[in-house]
């Protein structure tokens, strides 16, 4: 196509802000389906990385939007009260009930909400280091990039002073053992030997790590964890960014790991693609200092209306509850694939966040990288797009809308498989995946 959207795309936008896949445009988009260029409908089962979480074109985004821009109370919450960044700050604060004594925070993303975190908790406790996991992505920006350690961020040196541990993976075990004993074995040796407790803030937890690799941790595992950094007063921060509100089939997941947090930060689907997140944390640092985290149009009518209706949305659909039925499905079906396919070690997840773990040998688990840019690919050609994460990118992830239905979750399971066979059957060569360098 003459001066096709992907040409002119490659003019104007910069490579640094895309994570290309495949050739996707995308001209419209309707319920779970994305509508490219010429008119090709794509079932969508990456949901914008998890951010499109009720889908597109969901009436209840699209009435909350143009009531935010005709009642138009404020385009920020910095300078005066708002009628509904006001009502969502109460809304996110009854959906958390161990938040007896605590505040919201409003942003524009997991990024800026989990950096504002770094910031203020180590000015209100004093306590200058951090802790956080191997593999976590906790953000984009200068601070919040500083406490993660996903692959795609090794350009950024970590924060000074941070301390990380392994994520307990029982598919992938440290040493080819207990994979929780392993890393509670590390944190002793780091507490006694160089990372002094007291001196620790917080500690960002992923209750399911997504871009690591999607790794459900052993049952127990964070709530242990919790328990012993608590004796230190170290505070609990769970980055539900992706993989909360619903998608593990319950409303948090740290609900699903048996922990409860200090602090929560939400993001992407919050806004259900509309730019919004928030931090829910604790009076005594929230209030610690006036004008502490500044951002002139958070809280604006337009996001904090769009993001009261996907709260409410998800509990009047009982969203949470198709999540579970859904990715039940979609996880039945993938693991009876795994039988079929040896490209498939492991099928994993908790709700619609699942990810699949390709290798080239099932006795070894030697990573199938280049397989797993193939079968996403495909995927793409065969009319389903997801993308693929890991420490090793070897593993095709799904988090598509909460509204995926019965009959969308069957062609997941059957385009994914149909993908793999083609890939084992060699129909995806090496140069069909080469122009997209993914993560």
């Amino acid at each position: 196509m003459a001066n096709s959207l992907l040409e002119r795309d490659a003019r104007v936008l910069a490579g640094i802000g895309k994570l290309r896949t495949y050739p996707l445009t995308i001209a419209n988009a309707r319920g779970n389906r994305l509508i490219e260029e010429d008119g090709r409908s794509v079932l969508d089962l990456s949901g914008a990385a998890g951010a499109a979480l009720l889908g597109y074109g969901h009436p209840a985004v699209i009435a909350a939007a143009n009531r935010g821009f005709t009642e138009c109370a404020s385009a920020s919450d910095m300078f005066g009260a708002s009628e509904s960044a006001v009502a969502l700050a109460e809304d996110l604060l009854a959906l958390c009930p161990f938040a007896t004594d605590h505040k919201v925070w409003f942003g524009h993303s997991g990024s800026d909400a989990n950096d504002m975190v770094m910031r203020a908790v180590q000015a209100a406790t004093g306590r200058r280091r951090f802790m956080s996991f191997y593999g976590a992505y906790h953000g984009g920006v200068s601070g919040s990039m500083s406490v993660s350690s996903h692959p795609s961020q090794q350009h950024s040196l970590p924060r000074a002073g941070l301390v990380q541990i392994p994520y307990a993976n029982p598919y992938r075990p440290i040493g080819g053992g207990d994979a929780a004993q392993a890393v509670f074995d590390q944190l002793d040796f780091l507490f006694s030997a160089g990372a002094p407790p007291e001196d620790i803030g917080a500690l960002f937890i992923e209750p399911l790590q997504s871009d690591g690799g999607m790794i459900v941790p052993p049952p127990g595992f964070l709530a242990e964890l919790v328990a012993r950094c608590r004796r230190h007063g170290i505070l609990i921060v769970s980055d539900e960014v992706k993989v909360g509100l619903g998608r593990p089939g319950c409303w948090h997941c740290y609900d699903a790991e048996g922990f409860t947090p200090d602090i929560v930060t939400f993001g992407k689907g919050l806004g259900s693609g509309v730019p919004i997140s928030a931090v829910v944390a604790p009076r005594a640092i929230m209030d610690f200092q006036e004008a502490f985290a500044l951002i002139t149009t958070t809280g604006n009518a337009v996001s904090t209306s769009v993001a009261r209706a996907v709260l409410l949305t998800i509990e009047q659909e009982k969203l949470y509850e198709n999540a579970a039925a859904r990715g039940a499905q979609i996880m039945a079906g993938l693991r009876a694939l795994q039988d079929k396919h040896a490209l498939i070690g492991e099928v994993r997840g908790r709700g619609l966040a699942i990810g699949i773990e390709l290798v080239r040998d099932r006795q070894t688990k030697e990573p199938a990288t280049r397989e797993a840019a193939k079968v996403v690919l495909r995927g793409y050609q065969l009319g389903a797009a997801f993308t693929y994460v890991g420490m090793f990118s070897n593993v095709p992830e799904l988090t598509p809308p909460l509204t995926l239905t019965e009959a969308e979750a069957d062609e997941a399971v059957a385009v994914i498989g149909q993908a793999i066979a083609d890939v084992e059957n060699g129909l995806v060569s090496d140069e069909d995946v080469a122009a997209y360098a993914g993560w």
